[in-house]
């Protein structure tokens, strides 16, 4: 009997101990989470039942704040100041630059290389003053934008999906800042930007709200986040946008769907737009 107790005993030790190392394995620092790939099993997603297949990944838990961004880039653009909000008023490429300096900062080979003094002509955006040439080194293991389709992958939960509408629920509230709840009360009428300055709606501090099946936070609300794709759908690698996703704090709910798309002009800047890195994994 004492040998088949002890049997259990350490059967079950084992079983608890490898749930507990599969779920520390997961979570690679106090920054970044492991995403394992695969196909999308999220029904809500335009990509289910897809050939979209995913290697794994590095994603950051949280959308970048102010406080870590000062860190590298030495000064805060937000509008709405604190360490623990996120970033916010950043263009894609004040975002490339980010990643840059954090990788060299941290040993790690860049992932972009910005090209100042030359013009991308793949950029056919009227409104974009900058359009510097970024060139990517694919195999390199410094930080990054995620992709469109990894963003996604990450927000629906990855093999982890529940199939939730919003990143980590089907009631937005549980889950994001936005127009509604982001001020100083809920707001109950149709959209109008007048009423949600007076109710002094704003960016919130990162992890206020629940986690996502892969203990992502904010992937919907909070600020847009910035993603490394042209926003048009084609195979040459041009376009006129750079994507964004998961709707922000001024953003209404079908914005903050995780299959919704969102753009803006590279350069572009504004109050409800941020990001979140990603890594590969080498």
């Amino acid at each position: 009997m004492k040998k088949i107790f002890w049997s259990i005993t350490f059967g079950v030790f084992l079983i608890l101990y490898s749930c507990k190392n599969e779920k520390e394995n997961l979570l690679v620092s106090d920054d970044l989470i492991l995403v394992k790939g695969g196909a999308f099993i999220n029904k809500k997603s335009k990509l289910y039942k897809t050939e979209a297949l995913l290697d794994d990944f590095y994603i950051g838990r949280f959308e970048i704040t102010q406080k870590e961004w000062v860190e590298i880039m030495g000064s805060n653009p937000s509008k709405f100041l604190g360490d623990n909000l996120p970033v916010e008023m950043v263009s894609w490429y004040d975002c490339i630059e980010y990643c840059i300096k954090k990788s060299k900062k941290e040993g790690l080979k860049p992932y972009y290389k910005i090209y100042k003094d030359s013009i991308d002509y793949f950029n056919k955006s009227e409104f974009d003053s900058i359009k510097w040439l970024v060139k990517i080194d694919p195999k390199a293991n410094g930080y990054r934008l995620p992709t469109e389709i990894e963003w996604e992958y990450a927000a629906t939960g990855g093999q982890l999906s529940k199939s939730y509408s919003y990143s980590g629920s089907n009631e937005v509230d549980h889950v994001s800042w936005y127009w509604r709840n982001c001020g100083d009360t809920l707001l109950i009428q149709n959209w109008d930007y007048r009423i949600i300055e007076k109710n002094n709606c704003c960016t919130h501090a990162i992890g206020g709200k629940i986690p996502n099946e892969l203990g992502l936070y904010d992937m919907t609300g909070n600020v847009r986040e910035w993603c490394g794709d042209w926003y048009e759908d084609n195979k040459i690698p041009s376009g006129y946008y750079r994507s964004q996703r998961g709707g922000g704090w001024i953003g209404v709910e079908n914005f903050m769907k995780v299959s919704d798309r969102g753009y803006f002009e590279a350069s572009g800047i504004g109050p409800d737009q941020g990001f979140r890195i990603c890594r590969n994994k080498i």
